[in-house]
C-alpha cells in the first residue's frame, strides 16, 4: 500500500440500468467506492450483484440497451480538467464510450484482464502478434522494440520460453498459460489501474495458486492497484487489502479486509463467510447456505433487497425502506438496519 492520500479512481452514486422490454433492470444502484494507488480492492458477491457490471461501466463497455443514468468516475491522471483542489481528473462517466478520449484510457491507465482468455483472445492470430499491437497502439516504438518488451512482459508473468511461446495460438496453450498471456496483454502499457474479473474461475485449483501469486508479486513490484473481482471470499481473504460486498446491485458492506473477515455487521458478508470450508469442519457436515435465492432482477425486493433471506428480517421496516450506507468504524460502512435508525432511508 502507498502512502499517498488522494484516490487513484473515485466512484461516486454509479448507477447503471438495462432497459429492456420487460422492464428497467438496475444493475448497479447507488455504487460509491475509492480505489488509492497501489491497493487491492476486492468486490465479491452471489452472481447477479452487479460486481462485472461496475467494472464495464468503469471502462465505458457496456453492452446495449445497459446505460449509466448517473454517477460520477473520476480517475486521477495525466491529462483532464483540474477541479477546485488543482488535481488532474477525468470523470469516465461523462465520456463518449466510443471516442478517442477513453479509447486512449482503456489499457494504458486501466486494463482488464477478463473471465475467459479463450474467448479474448483471436484464434487465427498468435498471441505475441496480439501483444506486440496492443503495445504499439499505447507506447511510441518499432516493431522490433515491441517484440522485446512482449518477450520481457511474458517473462515476467512466467511463460516458459516465451521467444518460442509467443508465436503460438491462444488454442495451443493449455488454460494456465492463456490467462498468463492475457495478463502480460494486461501490463503491456503499464497501467497503474488492474481489472481482473474472476481471473481463475476457468482454470484449476493448482493454477488458481500460481495465477493469484503472480497477481500479488506483480502488484507489489510495480505498485499497480488491482480491481479484483470474485465470489470467491477465501480468493478475497488471500489477495485483497480492502472489500466491497454487493447484493442485487447495491452495497452491503465495505470496509479493510480484517474487518470485513473478523468483524463482519452485515448479515449477507456473515452469511458469506460461515460458507467457507474450514479445515477444523467435520468430515462429511454439510456448509451452512444462505436460504432462498438473489431475486429476479425484474421485480427485485422492495426495501432491503437481502430482507426476504435475512435471519435478522424486521417487518415494516426492512421491507418497506433502503438503509443508508453509514459508517460503524474507520474506513468500515454498512447498509443495515441493525445499525442505521429507521426512518433514515437511502431513497
Amino acid at each position: 500500500m502507498t502512502t499517498q492520500t488522494s484516490p487513484l479512481l473515485s466512484v461516486r452514486d454509479l448507477r447503471v440500468h438495462f432497459f429492456m422490454d420487460e422492464g428497467v433492470v438496475k444493475a448497479v444502484d447507488s455504487v460509491s467506492f475509492e480505489i488509492l494507488p497501489g491497493q487491492v480492492f476486492g468486490i465479491v458477491g452471489e452472481s447477479g450483484c452487479g460486481k462485472s457490471v461496475t467494472v464495464k461501466a468503469l471502462l465505458r463497455i457496456l453492452e446495449p440497451p445497459g446505460r449509466i443514468v448517473s454517477g460520477e468516475i473520476l480517475l486521477r491522471h495525466s491529462s483532464g480538467s483540474r477541479n477546485s483542489a488543482g488535481e488532474v481528473i477525468t470523470d469516465l462517466a461523462a465520456l463518449d464510450p466510443g471516442g478517442p478520449q477513453i479509447r486512449s484510457i482503456r489499457g494504458a491507465e486501466i486494463a482488464l484482464i477478463p473471465q475467459e482468455p479463450m474467448a479474448a483472445f483471436s484464434p487465427v492470430h498468435s498471441i505475441g502478434d496480439q501483444i506486440i499491437e496492443a503495445i504499439m497502439l499505447h507506447r511510441k516504438v518499432s516493431l522490433h522494440e515491441a517484440r522485446a518488451i512482449a518477450v520481457q512482459l511474458a517473462y515476467d508473468v512466467g511463460i516458459p520460453a516465451p521467444e518460442h511461446r509467443l508465436d503460438a495460438y491462444a488454442w495451443q496453450l493449455s488454460g494456465g498459460l492463456r490467462q498468463r498471456a492475457m495478463i502480460a496483454m494486461a501490463l503491456s502499457s503499464e497501467p497503474r489501474l488492474l481489472i481482473a474479473d474472476e481471473p481463475t474461475t476457468a482454470v484449476d485449483v493448482t493454477t488458481q495458486a500460481q495465477v493469484l501469486r503472480l497477481l500479488r508479486a506483480l502488484q507489489r513490484d510495480r505498485g499497480t492497484a488491482i480491481i479484483f473481482i470474485t465470489h470467491d471470499m477465501g480468493v478475497i481473504a488471500q489477495m485483497a487489502d480492502h472489500v466491497l460486498v454487493m447484493y442485487l446491485g447495491r452495497v452491503m458492506e465495505q470496509g479493510p479486509v480484517d474487518d470485513i473477515f473478523h468483524d463482519a455487521r452485515h448479515p449477507y458478508t456473515q452469511a458469506l463467510l460461515r460458507s467457507i470450508p474450514s479445515v477444523s469442519s467435520a468430515p462429511r457436515e454439510a456448509l451452512p447456505t444462505i436460504s432462498g435465492s438473489v431475486p429476479h432482477p425484474f421485480s427485485p425486493p422492495r426495501g432491503c433487497p437481502f430482507h426476504p433471506r435475512c435471519p435478522h428480517f424486521m417487518p415494516g421496516t426492512c421491507d418497506t425502506q433502503v438503509p443508508r450506507l453509514l459508517p460503524v468504524a474507520d474506513e468500515h460502512d454498512v447498509s443495515c438496519f441493525l445499525y442505521s435508525p429507521a426512518g433514515e432511508p437511502a431513497r
